[in-house]
């Protein structure tokens, strides 16, 4: 009589779906008022003039112009502006 006995359990077998985070509209490039710049966890970047911040800490430009990627301050923190072309 052919017989196999039972596998055992395993506690992998697990994968979280993707975020889509990341710069979505990089430096030099043009934006309307409401597009989303950077998705982000956490203030990897900040938000500059004309850059508004949502609950999840994404950036998204509140005015029409072009995207500058900047550094300041003691502390080296990354700026995101938006200048009105």
């Amino acid at each position: 009589m052919a017989s196999k006995k039972a596998g055992g359990s395993t506690k992998n077998g697990r994968d979280s779906n993707p975020k889509m985070l990341g710069v979505k509209i990089y430096g030099g490039q043009t934006v309307t008022a409401g597009n989303i710049i950077v998705r982000q966890r956490g203030t990897e970047f900040h938000a500059g003039a004309n850059v508004g911040m949502g609950r999840d800490h994404t950036l998204f430009a509140t005015a029409d112009g072009v995207v500058k990627f900047e550094v300041k301050g003691q502390f080296g923190r990354r700026y995101v502006t938006v200048e009105s072309a």
